[in-house]
């Protein structure tokens, strides 16, 4: 599990202890899929997480009304590494898009990776779609894993994808 469980992210969206507030700006990074041409994204992606991923990634709750961050981390949202979240929105991703698949030469690939991502909830509401905070090539995007469908070749960060950690990485939710 990430810093934040449920019952913490539940608490944090509650209302805001300065002000009462029940708007909230959440940063958390979550999975993103996109297929690329020639290791070029076809487009910006879609997001691939469920609530649990989503509550796992969270690094900043923040209130709307007073700025007031209810919660805050600066550990790597994905293994904990003490200021790793730094590293990870400042870097790009250490895992390169091939332009064609090694195996058979295929054109078109598909890339699972942690995007950070920025969403707006009012306490009680359902939690609208986020807004991605850097895209595949820009710093903060990091690539997890990427696959050939026709052929079956993939490959894997084998260390932290966002902040380099060696492994072993925590399990996710």
């Amino acid at each position: 599990m990430g810093e934040l469980d449920e019952a913490g992210f539940e608490r944090a969206i509650g209302a805001c202890p300065t002000c009462a507030g029940k708007t909230f700006e959440i940063a958390s990074y979550i999975d993103r899929t996109m297929q690329v041409m020639l290791g070029d994204a076809d487009n910006d992606g879609k997001w691939a997480h469920d609530g649990e991923k989503f509550v796992d990634g969270t690094y900043r709750v923040t209130c709307v009304n007073c700025k007031t961050n209810v919660f805050e981390s600066a550990a790597c949202p994905r293994c904990h590494h003490e200021g790793g979240l730094a590293t990870a929105l400042a870097t790009p991703s250490r895992l390169a898009v091939p332009k064609k698949c090694p195996k058979c030469k295929e054109l078109e690939l598909v890339l699972l990776g942690f995007a950070p991502s920025v969403v707006r909830v009012t306490s009680g509401g359902r939690v609208p779609t986020p807004t991605p905070l850097a895209l595949l090539g820009e710093d903060g995007f990091h690539v997890v894993a990427i696959a050939c469908d026709p052929c079956g070749w993939a490959v894997v960060a084998e260390t932290c994808p966002l902040c380099d950690a060696p492994p072993p990485l925590r399990a996710r939710p």
